[in-house]
């Protein structure tokens, strides 16, 4: 498979689109509003939390004010009892760029959920869609057995994907047992086969990069704390009144939700939900930089500079400039031949 800029870039005469991404706590919400005063972008959301309604703070939502001062896609789509794909994200964010791209605007894409980048950048793959009887069969074999036994029985019929996915992990289990039943053969190999890309756009990819670790550390620790204290439990009380949500219920699995709903169950103390909360934060954003570190052609930035925001913000501006510039070049007649 050709890396992505290399697909991406095959035709300059395609409209720009700029993809932000990083981890969590890494400033791409700053650096998307800089890049707003400077250039005629849209925002397009590329965040699995903040599709959901209702859920605000433990999203790190944009403020009122921001959504009004810069348009922003993608977010508040459905009720946080609903479900929502990557193949959903992808119509909807294909559909939003063409519109963004009509208006004479510049898709960014801003956010952390790398599976929606991959999505767009690589398709997906031909998986069969959810079937809801059989997923009540496997939880229902689930409530006897357990989740690790039916991670046992994915073992045997699709062993590749046994060994990516942990045996208390029940939502992929579940996912890939329904898959290997629907399709009658293994996931794994579904997943290997090629994918159709269809992005016809010129993608400028930036990634946010922590030169120290720790440092991005202290700042998920900060933004956790500071979201318990504008009302993260409140927050995640109110939505366990107004729907039906279990732990397995995606909006449920967040990180932050999943520990606050805990801690309001009586599972765990204060003091063990704010630290499971800051854990979960650390291990998402070290998945995140897993999935960023082996894509190529991206222009990386550190996230921990003073000037992060002017940085990314100039370099965009040189590129998009040059482009239009070009563009331009091409379609003026040669004087020469006239």
């Amino acid at each position: 498979m050709p890396a992505p800029n290399q697909m991406l870039r095959a035709n300059t005469n395609h409209p720009h689109a700029i993809f932000l991404m990083g981890p969590t706590a890494s400033g791409k919400s700053g650096v998307a509003l800089e890049v707003a005063r400077h250039l005629p972008v849209e925002i397009v959301s590329v965040d699995s939390a903040q599709v959901y309604r209702h859920m605000d703070i433990g999203t790190a939502k944009p403020s009122t004010e921001t959504l009004a001062a810069v348009p922003h896609h993608l977010i508040d789509l459905i009720e946080p009892c609903e479900r929502y794909s990557a193949g959903q994200f992808r119509d909807d964010a294909l559909l939003a760029m063409r519109e963004i791209t009509e208006r004479g605007n510049i898709p960014l894409l801003v956010g952390g959920t790398m599976l929606y980048f991959r999505a767009l950048m690589y398709g997906l793959s031909e998986l069969p869609t959810a079937d809801n009887k059989l997923r009540m069969t496997i939880s229902s074999m689930a409530e006897g057995l357990g989740w690790p036994a039916m991670h046992l029985q994915l073992q045997q019929i699709d062993p590749v994907s046994a060994t990516r996915i942990k045996s208390t992990d029940s939502q992929r289990i579940q996912r890939a047992l329904e898959v290997c039943y629907l399709a009658d053969k293994p996931m794994s190999e579904i997943l290997t086969k090629p994918r159709s890309v269809d992005l016809p756009y010129q993608i400028i990819h930036i990634a946010l990069i922590p030169s120290e670790r720790e440092v991005l550390h202290q700042r998920i620790s900060h933004r956790f704390d500071e979201m318990l204290s504008l009302g993260l439990i409140d927050e995640v009380r109110s939505l366990l009144d107004k729907f039906k949500l279990d732990p397995d219920t995606p909006a449920m699995r967040c990180v932050g939700y999943r520990q606050v709903r805990m801690y309001l169950n009586n599972e765990v103390s204060r003091n063990e939900m704010r630290s499971m909360g800051m854990a979960a934060t650390r291990q998402l954003a070290k998945r995140q930089l897993t999935w960023l570190r082996p894509m190529q052609g991206l222009r990386e930035f550190d996230c921990l500079s003073q000037d992060l925001a002017q940085q990314v913000s100039v370099y965009l501006q040189a590129i998009i400039s040059d482009g239009v510039a070009n563009s331009r070049s091409q379609q003026l007649p040669d004087p020469y031949l006239n």
